[in-house]
């Protein structure tokens, strides 16, 4: 089984952020002092007295409302309900309480589930029952009164949501996590719903919607993977409020917590300068790398559309030309799947590892086809490789003089470890040890 799952709900500005970063120990939700900043659910792992579950912070609920975005923040929020075993409703102390407050009362009412109901911002202890006894009307029992900025009674409230957890779930799951990246509007969002067929995610044409990095469980031909939608990357010259600051930092986060990432580009637009640095990012990570180019139904072929665009964004990505490429259209489902596959295959590829002695005769051949470089009389020696890591494959090379290595050497002996093992949609790391007394 999964691990039990914690949702935290409430009007908007009730202090849920703040809460959930107190508890994950880590600034991964935005907290920004403006209604409507946490747009969509967040997911992240958290550990309390040994025992772990996935919490999730949810957008402030605005029960009734006409407006586009507040509904569909009210939709995912439904949506983290559904998925939790736990609910914690939470309150604000210092306002008491508002019409808003018994409205989203109700719709908790309907899920059936197990609900705390939670007073925050009670940050004067000697004023702790100050304003709670107007919470019981809401009837869920009696309230747990914490402050989130000063780690008031946190402890007491985890100890009953522990308590409150189904029995016999805590067993860990493996799962691949796929980063969807790429710049504003794209169509990351929609991705991730078509792939999941749910709106897991909100989708408008805004640029900016998706302001956090957002984990959906997902299971596809019996496997289970995390796709982790990310705020899209503008440039820096681009990037103007303190929000859509915190996003840039936490989808790059999201690089660096993924295993695949998923470059997903317009496909009318083209490959552009953001993205081949938004590549660079997952390059340098050592992250597996699929190009995805969405909006491919826009596009007027003829016979050699694909393969010239393919070539194209090649060309344009010699760092990581290792990088399969796709193309779909997320509107018609077009090869959407194909997208998992790939990922699947890629995450395979970089934890594959070669014996050291099939890998010691590519690099014997590679030496007997193309001689080394030589630098004022003295030549490259490889006395013998060994792969020493993956995630990415890591190949140590035991060699007379590490300044005789000459990039495009190791670029020529990567290609021809490439031919054999194909390694595709994963970079691959060379280190170097010179053998001291040997010229």
């Amino acid at each position: 089984m999964s691990k039990p799952i914690l949702a935290v709900v409430g009007r908007p500005n009730v202090g849920k952020s703040t809460f959930f970063n107190r508890i994950i120990g880590e600034r991964r939700a935005i907290v920004e002092d403006k209604p409507g900043v946490t747009r969509d659910r967040i997911y992240a792992e958290a550990e309390w007295n040994g025992k772990e579950f996935a919490i999730i912070d949810t957008g402030g609920i605005e029960a009734k409302t006409d407006d586009t975005i507040l509904a569909q923040m009210r939709d995912q929020a439904v949506i983290a309900m559904d998925m939790a075993d736990v609910i914690i409703f939470m309150v604000d102390g210092k306002e008491g309480l508002t019409t808003a407050d018994r409205d989203v009362a109700t719709m908790l009412r309907r899920t059936g589930k197990e609900v705390i109901l939670v007073v925050n911002k009670v940050d004067v202890p000697e004023r702790i029952y100050d304003n709670i006894y107007d919470f019981y009307e809401l009837g869920f029992g009696e309230p747990v009164a914490i402050s989130s900025v000063n780690m008031l009674n946190l402890g007491d409230l985890l100890d009953r949501v522990i308590e409150s957890f189904p029995d016999d779930c805590y067993e860990e799951e493996d799962t691949v996590k796929i980063a969807i990246i790429g710049k504003p509007n794209v169509g990351k969002s929609s991705m991730v719903n078509a792939l999941t067929q749910e709106n897991r995610v909100i989708v408008s044409p805004i640029a900016g919607t998706t302001r956090d990095s957002i984990d959906t469980p997902f299971e596809y031909n019996g496997n289970k993977y995390t796709l982790i939608d990310t705020a899209g990357l503008r440039r820096k010259s681009k990037v103007y409020d303190n929000i859509e600051r915190y996003s840039v930092i936490r989808a790059v986060a999201a690089v660096e917590r993924c295993d695949v990432c998923v470059l997903m580009i317009d496909a009318v637009e083209g490959l552009t300068e953001q993205d081949k640095k938004i590549a660079g990012i997952a390059h340098e990570a050592g992250k597996g790398l699929l190009i995805v180019v969405n909006k491919w139904d826009l596009i007027e072929k003829e016979t050699n559309t694909m393969r010239d665009y393919e070539r194209a964004i090649k060309a344009e990505l010699l760092f990581a030309s290792y990088a399969p490429v796709l193309f779909t259209s997320v509107v018609t489902k077009k090869r959407i799947y194909d997208v998992i596959d790939k990922c699947e295959m890629i995450q395979n590829m970089r934890s594959f590892r070669i014996t050291t002695g099939k890998l010691n005769s590519i690099i014997e051949d590679a030496v007997m086809m193309r001689q080394p470089p030589q630098d004022k009389g003295r030549r490259l020696k490889i006395y013998y490789a060994t792969q020493v890591g993956v995630q990415p494959p890591v190949f140590s090379f035991n060699i007379n003089d590490k300044k005789l290595m000459h990039f495009s050497y190791a670029r020529y002996l990567e290609n021809k470890i490439r031919d054999a093992y194909g390694f595709e949609g994963t970079s691959i790391k060379f280190t170097y040890k010179e053998k001291r007394g040997e010229n």
